[in-house]
């Protein structure tokens, strides 16, 4: 007790010292002054002198960043004194006598210090201006889809012969198998069925003749054919890889989806990847080689440069763009990130410019030609051309004539770009599953070149390649180093969504296509985060303590098997839900992996304030003996690492449940509710008021919100779309509307249940195909400063019907509005009149908002959707489809094995303090810091792990903190993830971890007083300090790990990063 009070004393003496600190700091400052009477005694009231410290805070903060630092150090002694304050009794809610609940002042002080600096990064000019600005291309484009001729969506290409007579046309056929972990069959039928045999192929047919070339990216199936080959084949695939013949583009674990995947999961699939090629075949990809996506995010382009990639390739993108850039040779390009200041994100791009990557696609112009260069199609095969004429089988007697048709492509082909060396793909989907098919394309392609080639008045030399071969060529032509620009190529910026393929098909439909599973998708990665930030941390402080040798190493493989389950369900027919029904199920099997009387108590034995409500069987039955438990958590801007806590059943006292009013039409009028009896000490029951008239406002949907007390119009309704009467309908891939969407019309009115609480009160209305949840709560913090709004969907006897919520405000967000790419980065959009109503739908993976220059509402998700704003101050969001028929894309099915899916949203409605129309008309935009933290909180919840009572019972658990320091507020902690160990058989951890930072790019002309939380930022730096670990080194390192980026060094633990940076760290503690 003594200790104590010594403790206390010194913390009372340390704080007079601070703001007596303060007061001087603001006296130079000339800033407005408190009265100086509160500064004198030091046995004033603690709490009234944190108080006063917080006022001066909010003055500090305008002050330069000088006194930054200062601040920050003080905050750390206020918390760290508040902190150890003991003996302070429990305070628990209480409700007035006016029906209104009363939560205890906040124990804990909170700040919001913003560096100024850190402030510039969203208002900068982004660097130099890019040559094409995808935004400002769609603005100007006609989408007329004007015939073309032989090249339906693009032109008739001419050239002059002696255009090549001075530097000759050099020609890359680079063949290749894309094989989908999941499509039509699963996973491992198509391995069974044909990977396998690809790959068994490709070994021999490679080794029979040097000149010939291949290339792979899927290592999901690499991997798994690699465990079941000989020691023999290994080496023989070291040597085609290292002989530069066999080459691995990409190298992640699939080739992703890049419309509805997290970049959490995006970079955790492309590590997974790049480890094992690294531990196994001792490779790193240089190219990267996108074929299939529909439509590409710029997140990609970032995410491979920072895995020291130096060129990509992409295909589909809608047709219209790549007439326009072919007509401008720009389908070559420097990908720089539109809040690039140095185009330090610059990767070389290709982009393909006809219809598909198939055969008949990609020689030239021309697919009735190009398809008689496929050889796979020679007659008596089980394929042939669409165009009627087949391939002929290249002889001496032929072979002059085939070989000028087919330059004639090439040479065409050529002319829509600004080199003369040409990159022809050769494949299609799991091609060369059989050794006659090596053959007929490797022996009668080669007589074609050895012709082309034997005949220098032609101007060209013709050979098998890989993509880099390519890449490398092309660098070596323009006189560049591989990864710089090349002169005269444009640098574009922006993404390319949405894609359409002919016509008015837009592939809008799979941004939320199965949201059932793009919700498990989430869920899966929020739990894998927290096992690997946990395993981690675990396993180093086992090692440190000398008990590894006890800790179940074992778990490592079960961590690594879940890595691999989120990787394969990244695949572009995995997340997108573009896959037959069977195979969704086979993926859902890899992702998947009672009493009232509780009390929650802290680590010290104190009885923490809760919340329980009814669990609700149906609009009208409560669970009988089973209810939800509500506590409040400190607010904390990183959850996982923040303390623990454990619930414990208790006989004793129970809190009085909140109580609730059913509003249901008189149809629904049932005998007397079950209302089950808690006992307990305290008494009480969950009582449901029935009263004896309907709900007086129908329909049962939000109307307005008010902040700060000023009321905003924010309705809410659901809408239903149709699809074509005639010829093409919507299906697992396309959204085509019948039109407008038309009100959602239920039989009967909803069944309306308002429940109020002391930490939160809500209205669920229980339509016939959706219940609503709106909750408010009212704690401090993320929480409470958002609306939380749940949809649980079921359509399932509805026919080719589309479920739709539409939010609606007095925004003057006229045509534009903005969605973030895969969590990541925020794109601006614009509603475009002249394109049809599915093509201004635009994935939304966290969230999407509108503005003006007085508010910003965000719409937050828990789950990949489709979203738009088809009217000014509006956002409408697609939450679930049920179409019965097939599109017409190869899947053969329509989307009808639906599940009652809960969509899970926030809705944040802030005020813009700094808002100018040149800023706003940027292609550029970010999200506040409140907005990050409440996306965060969303989709990386704290994880309740809830313990089984025993006997005797477990001793109590104690708080963690691994970091001895707060983290700043614009850094997140992507992962910090084990690493394998060096043993290529055996699953094993390794001494070294991945640590994955993100420092987000915020806005900060959006108000932020009274957060509730604290909020720091640190111009970019971040100390490195684990509670009970010796960080033994820190190396920088690229994105997955391969290549080093600075020395790894022994003693420094300060990071520093760029707004918007990804970095990657390789650590190994003592």
């Amino acid at each position: 007790m003594k200790l104590k009070k010594q403790v206390t004393v010194c913390g009372a003496a340390i704080f007079c010292v601070a703001v007596f600190s303060l007061y001087l700091m603001l006296d130079r400052a000339g800033g407005p002054l408190v009265p100086r009477r509160l500064l004198s005694p030091c046995v004033c009231n603690l709490q009234s002198q944190i108080s006063v410290l917080q006022n001066r805070i909010e003055q500090l903060e305008q002050l330069l960043e000088e006194n930054h630092e200062i601040i920050s150090h003080i905050k750390e002694s206020v918390l760290e004194l508040t902190a150890h304050v003991d003996g302070q009794p429990v305070l628990l809610p209480y409700r007035t006598p006016n029906g209104s609940w009363v939560l205890p002042p906040e124990s804990r002080p909170s700040f919001f210090s913003i560096s100024p600096q850190d402030c510039q990064f969203a208002l900068g000019s982004g660097g130099q201006k890019p040559d094409l600005q995808m935004l400002a291309v769609a603005s100007v484009l006609p989408f007329d889809n004007q015939d073309g001729g032989v090249w339906k969506q693009g032109f008739d290409i001419t050239y002059e012969p002696h255009d090549w007579d001075t530097e000759p046309l050099q020609v890359f056929v680079v063949p290749h198998s894309h094989n989908d972990p999941g499509w039509i069959k699963t996973f491992e039928k198509y391995y069974a069925d044909q990977t396998q045999h690809i790959l068994n192929s490709m070994v021999l047919k490679l080794q029979e003749d040097p000149r010939r070339r291949f290339i792979w990216s899927e290592i999901s199936f690499f991997s798994k054919w690699w465990d079941n080959i000989s020691t023999q084949k290994r080496a023989a695939v070291r040597r085609l890889v290292g002989g530069g013949q066999l080459e691995m583009v990409t190298g992640g674990w699939v080739m992703p989806d890049e419309a509805n995947s997290h970049y959490f999961a995006m970079i955790d699939q492309l590590i997974e990847g790049h480890q094992w090629l690294e531990k196994n075949i001792g490779v790193t990809p240089r190219s990267g080689w996108a074929v299939d996506p529909f439509g590409h995010s710029a997140t990609m382009p970032y995410l491979l440069r920072r895995a020291n990639l130096t060129s990509m390739l992409i295909q589909r993108v809608h047709y219209t763009i790549k007439k326009h850039f072919a007509a401008t040779r720009s389908l070559e390009f420097m990908w720089r990130q539109t809040w690039d200041p140095d185009s330090s994100t610059d990767i070389f791009c290709h982009m393909m410019p006809f219809y598909s990557y198939d055969v008949p696609h990609t020689c030239g112009p021309d697919p009735k030609i190009c398809c008689q260069f496929d050889f796979k199609r020679l007659p008596g095969g089980r394929i042939n051309c669409p165009w009627k004429v087949p391939p002929r089988a290249i002889t001496e007697a032929n072979v002059a004539e085939r070989a000028h048709l087919l330059l004639d492509q090439y040479r065409k082909k050529s002319k829509l770009f600004r080199s003369k060396v040409l990159l022809v793909p050769l494949g299609d989907d799991f091609r060369y599953d059989k050794p006659q098919e090596w053959d007929a394309q490797f022996l009668n392609y080669q007589r074609l070149f050895d012709f082309l080639n034997a005949h220098p008045s032609l101007h060209v030399q013709a050979q098998f390649g890989t993509l880099s071969d390519y890449f490398d060529a092309l660098s070596k032509r323009t006189g560049i180093i591989p990864g710089l620009k090349p002169p005269g190529f444009p640098v574009l910026s922006g993404d390319f969504f949405s894609y359409a393929d002919r016509e008015d098909h837009y592939w809008t439909g799979y941004y939320t296509s199965r949201p059932f599973y793009k919700s498990l998708d989430r869920v899966l990665e929020a739990h894998l985060r927290g096992a690997e930030i946990l395993y981690s941390l675990a396993l180093s402080h086992a090692r440190h303590a000398g008990m590894d040798s006890r800790y179940p190493l074992s778990d490592y493989a079960l961590l690594t098997e879940a890595r691999r389950a989120l990787g394969l369900f990244q695949h572009h027919d995995a997340i997108t839900g573009t896959a037959k029904e069977a195979v969704v199920v086979d993926y859902a099997l890899s992702l998947l992996v009672n009493s009232p009387r509780v009390r929650v108590l802290s680590e010290e034995g104190q009885p923490l304030a809760i919340q329980l409500s009814a669990q609700w069987s149906s609009a009208t039955d409560m669970v009988p003996d089973v209810y939800q438990v509500r506590e409040e958590l400190a607010a904390s801007p990183h959850p996982e690492l923040g303390e623990t806590y454990q619930t414990h059943s208790a006989l004793g006292s129970s809190p009085h449940p909140p109580p609730c009013t059913l509003y249901t039409p008189i149809s629904h009028i049932h005998p007397p509710l079950h209302t089950p009896h808690i006992g307990g000490r305290a008494g009480g029951s969950i009582v449901c008021l029935l009263p004896t008239h309907s709900l007086p406002a129908w329909p049962a949907s939000l109307q307005s919100v008010r902040r700060a007390g000023e009321e905003h119009r924010l309705s809410s309704e659901f809408l239903i779309y149709g699809t074509r009467s005639a010829k093409d309908k919507s299906g697992a891939y396309l959204f085509l509307p019948d039109g407008d969407a038309k009100p959602y019309a239920p039989k009967e009115p909803p069944v309306v249940r308002v429940t109020e609480g002391p930490f939160f009160s809500e209205v669920a209305s229980y339509y016939q195909h959706v219940q609503q949840v709106v909750r408010l709560y009212n704690v401090p913090g993320v929480e409470g400063l958002s609306l939380d709004v749940s949809c649980l969907v079921d359509i399932r006897d509805h026919v080719n019907k589309e479920m739709a919520l539409r939010l609606s405000t007095t925004i003057a967000s006229e045509d534009t509005f903005f969605t973030d790419l895969n969590g990541f980065q925020i794109q601006p959009r614009r509603f475009l009149k002249k394109l049809p109503l599915q093509a201004n739908f635009y994935p939304m993976p966290a969230m999407a908002y509108i503005q003006d220059k007085q508010s910003r509402l965000t719409l937050h998700t828990a789950q990949a959707l489709g979203v738009s704003s088809l009217h000014s101050g509006q956002l409408e969001v697609i939450l679930d489809r049920r179409l019965m028929q097939d599109d017409n894309r190869g899947l053969g099915q329509g989307l009808k094995d639906n599940k009652r899916t809960c969509n899970r949203f926030r809705l944040l409605l802030e005020r813009r303090t700094t808002a100018n129309r040149v800023q706003d008309n940027r292609p550029i935009s970010f999200p506040s810091l409140l907005s990050h933290m409440t996306s965060m909180h969303l989709n990386a919840e704290v994880l309740a792990m809830p313990v089984a009572r025993e006997k005797p019972a477990p001793p109590a658990l104690r708080s963690f903190r691994p970091l001895s320091a707060t983290v700043p507020c614009d850094f997140h902690i992507l992962n910090l993830r084990t690493l394998q160990a060096e043993v290529r058989d055996d699953l094993l951890p390794s001494a070294e971890i991945a640590l994955i930072l993100h420092r987000k790019g915020f806005d900060c002309g959006l108000e932020a007083k009274h957060l509730g939380f604290n909020c720091t930022t640190s111009q970019g730096k971040v100390g490195l300090l684990f509670h009970g670990l010796e960080l033994g080194s820190l190396q920088p390192t690229s994105l997955t790990l391969m290549y080093p980026l600075g020395a790894a060094s022994p003693n420094s633990t300060v990071i520093h990063m760029d707004p918007m940076e990804i970095a990657t760290f390789r650590i190994h503690f003592e």
